[in-house]
């Protein structure tokens, strides 16, 4: 990654061109990442993140559709590492997802190629560390994949691209926050929420002496630019709005919705939105950016930051903008009933989404799972799904499939909770192949969850409150169900996804609310195509793998492996020559440059 003058993005993207000059269809692009940590002041105290390539948060990885990604991560932390590329569905090519049931992780000092292609995707999405704790120190940046230019978006060009990060934050590095949520501790409140990587506009006299560093956020009068937000946060559900304006909804992680205009959107841990915004106020001054917790009265301070047009002439006016009332669930679960796919939209083929008519396939499995708060568990604090909390084994799942070990997991997920104890255990969803299945994620905690699936985006057809049972059926959205890959499930509540798995793979199933996660409630589902062999229906085990657990003797030394390399020069690779130029993308945040 390079900086270009007045602030604007750059990536080296290289075509591929045949030795006779005809273009090829999917361009790689390569990228060198170096994560590590940084001193930063988000919220006034000094303290470690984790940034990369020097910036907090990183990086935003900016390709099309179909783009091939060859991306070297240089681990420079004190303890392993693995990015996971959330929403990034990894087509036949789960060895790149980033996860412990995928990868061995990168040691520190180690650097590591992933090399994956963005396949019949676009969309918003980011990507984060998936170990560790890690995330509740950053690590995180935005991902955009845009439409192929034969493939027509479904608006108007906007005249600026923002990526925004609303997240809760903890003055605690991610190390502490792990013992506190081994020892039964928990998380805490958070000490409050940042936007960008910012702490909050001083909207208050008690703010105003901290000297909090803020963002802004400069813009033009009457134009419009698409607002891409995300919830990078580990555990806080936040509502989201600016003073006087609209939010145009089109876009959620990769799927185009039906347009309509919100005043206000509450925005789940893991979640993605792309809004467009149109600067039709007066400009005469500032306006508020703001993120607020939902459902966390214990939090007391909202993430805020400043959208400056340039005729601006005064600080922005008045209190905050006002949220839903902080415990009405029903206005948000009515607000995520709202979204709808937009069926008449290509994304990223020509036919439009519409086309797959998910409400008439027949269901081939339903699995109803269910989450439950913390307990002791044969010694130990864990969580669990249908009553087992999932363990990492020392070698992940994939690589123990690739080479026939025996002995590391189990395909006996139950496919509803089971009247027995609860267990540890590496237990795993057996998937079939082109199946259509039904899941309904029950929650019986008290805090909103959000279930994340690697590999797939499913359609989010139903959700109520109480237990789900068959009627339930009766409320499902057969039509224009919007299709993601983050889901929200409100305390005391159901919410039932349809997903069809024509994706060879092992992929992670997760409760992507931090704590939840590493006590043990996530599981894999393998997805083997029994008609072809492995190697046929995925791509081949990479030749740059890392080896641990059980196949540690396997693993070269690191100075024998192959590093690839973002530098901006023609190279040749066997029979094609590589032409790399500069693509710059303009980005109207310039005031979001992290001061470490």
């Amino acid at each position: 990654m390079r900086y270009c003058p007045l602030h604007l993005w750059c990536i080296s993207v290289v075509v591929f061109l045949s030795v006779t000059g005809t273009l090829a269809a999917d361009p790689y692009v390569f990228f060198d990442w170096t994560v590590s940590y940084l001193t930063a002041s988000p919220l006034g105290t000094r303290q470690q993140v984790i940034g990369i390539n020097g910036q907090f948060p990183g990086p935003v990885l900016n390709v099309t559709t179909n783009w091939n990604v060859v991306m070297n991560v240089k681990n420079n932390l004190d303890e392993p590492l693995l990015l996971t590329w959330n929403g990034i569905q990894q087509r036949k090519n789960s060895w790149q997802d980033g996860v412990l049931g995928t990868n061995c992780p990168i040691p520190a000092g180690w650097n590591w190629t992933y090399e994956f292609q963005v396949k019949d995707q676009i969309g918003s999405f980011f990507y984060f560390p998936s170990i560790n704790f890690q995330r509740a120190s950053g690590g995180y940046g935005g991902i955009i994949i845009n439409n192929r230019d034969i493939i027509p978006v479904p608006f108007a060009r906007p005249d600026g691209d923002v990526t925004l990060f609303i997240s809760d934050w903890y003055t605690k590095s991610h190390k502490k926050l792990r013992k506190d949520v081994e020892g039964k501790k928990g998380l805490g409140t958070p000490d409050g929420i940042l936007i960008n990587g910012f702490g909050p506009f001083p909207y208050t006299r008690e703010l105003a002496s901290n000297g909090i560093p803020f963002g802004t956020i400069n813009v033009e009068p009457g134009k419009t630019y698409r607002f891409r937000v995300h919830n990078s946060g580990i555990a806080t559900s936040l509502n989201f709005r600016i003073q006087n304006h609209n939010l145009f909804l089109v876009e959620t992680e990769g799927s185009y919705t039906v347009q309509q205009n919100y005043t206000n959107m509450d925005i789940h841990v893991g979640q993605s939105f792309s809004f467009l915004v149109t600067m039709d106020q007066s400009g005469s001054n500032d306006y508020y950016i703001v993120a607020s917790p939902r459902f966390a009265t214990s939090v007391k301070t909202s993430g805020v930051a400043i959208l400056r047009y340039s005729s601006s002439q005064g600080p922005a006016l008045g209190p905050l903008p006002d949220p839903p009332v902080e415990l009405d669930a029903s206005f948000s679960m009515n607000q995520a009933r709202s979204l709808r796919l937009n069926l008449s939209a290509g994304a990223a083929r020509p036919n439009p989404q519409g086309s797959f008519k998910y409400g008439q396939i027949t269901v081939t499995d339903v699995y109803v799972i269910v989450n439950r708060p913390p307990e002791m568990i044969e010694g130990r604090w864990r969580a669990t799904l249908n009553g087992i909390s999932y363990l990492p084994p020392s070698t992940p799942l994939k690589l123990a499939q690739q080479y026939n070990i025996s002995g590391v997991y189990k395909l006996d997920f139950p496919k509803r909770p089971m009247n027995r104890h609860p267990r540890v255990d590496t237990s795993v969803i057996n998937g079939t192949f082109k199946g259509f299945v039904e899941i309904i994620f029950q929650n019986s905690d008290t805090t909103v969850k959000s279930y994340h699936l690697d590999g797939y985006a499913f359609f989010v057809v139903g959700m109520d409150f109480g237990l789900w049972t068959e009627n339930s059926r009766s409320i499902y959205n057969k039509g224009d169900a919007v299709a993601r890959s983050t889901t929200q499930v409100y305390p005391g509540a159901w919410t039932a996804i349809l997903v069809s798995l024509d994706n060879a793979g092992m992929w992670n199933l997760r409760i992507d609310n931090l704590a939840s996660w590493y006590l043990g409630q996530e599981v894999y589902l393998s997805v083997v195509n029994p008609e072809i062999d492995m190697d046929s229906s995925e791509n081949s085990v990479p030749g740059n793998s890392i080896y641990c657990g059980r196949l540690s003797p396997l693993q070269k030394d690191q100075a024998q492996r192959v590093h690839f390399s973002g530098s901006p020069r023609s190279i040749f690779v066997t029979n094609r020559l590589i032409v790399a130029k500069r693509q710059c993308h303009l980005f109207h945040f310039r005031s979001w440059e992290r001061l470490v």
